[in-house]
């Protein structure tokens, strides 16, 4: 089993772009499971109630919450080892969530806790682009989904995503994306 995470901002497309990694590794006969953070489990929908609310205390909570989410994510690896990939849709880089010099210092210490897959990808978008797109969502916005945060955020992702991962530009049209995908996901295969 090869783990595969898929990252970037709020809005940025990660879940599209996950979707995409599916359909490339199923069109080669391989069996893949998403696991998109925060889940569907008990400590995911905290989070989200979280995030939907407001105030340091339930930023505080939010993060902690979410990490408890990606934990147990990990404590279930055990159970999906039937599988060929497993992508992580939002993963490490939520430590760009933290408040000022915490985000260097909980990647720092995420990295050594946590399985970090080779295989990282940070997809990327200016934070006005993420902005359109969650202003086109039909659910309420949440805490860090505004103007001044995304570009707080994008700016740390994209100081951490130095450290090993793949950066996608997803701001621009469709086919374009997909064929950077395309690049990435032929250098992660090797030769065919």
């Amino acid at each position: 089993m090869e783990l595969i995470v898929v990252d970037g901002i709020d809005g940025s497309g990660k879940s599209t772009v996950a979707e995409w990694i599916v359909d490339h590794y199923r069109q080669r006969g391989e069996t893949v499971l998403v696991r998109t953070h925060p889940s569907s489990s008990i400590f995911g929908r905290l989070t989200r109630r979280a995030l939907a609310s407001d105030g340091r205390a339930m930023r505080a909570l939010a993060s902690a919450l979410f990490i408890a989410d990606v934990l147990h994510s990990l404590h279930l690896l055990r159970s999906w080892k039937g599988y060929d990939k497993v992508i992580f849709v939002r993963y490490i880089m939520a430590v760009a969530y933290l408040p000022g010099p915490l985000y260097k210092q909980g990647y720092d210490l995420f990295s050594k806790m946590l399985p970090v897959p080779p295989r990282l990808l940070l997809v990327d978008v200016p934070p006005e682009c993420a902005l359109r797109r969650i202003e086109g969502r039909e659910h309420a916005r949440e805490m860090f989904e505004n103007l001044e945060s995304l570009q707080k955020v994008r700016g740390r992702v994209l100081t951490l995503s130095s450290q090993g991962w793949k950066v996608l530009d997803n701001c621009g049209p469709m086919d374009e994306t997909r064929s950077q995908l395309e690049r990435v996901l032929s250098e992660w295969d090797g030769p065919s």
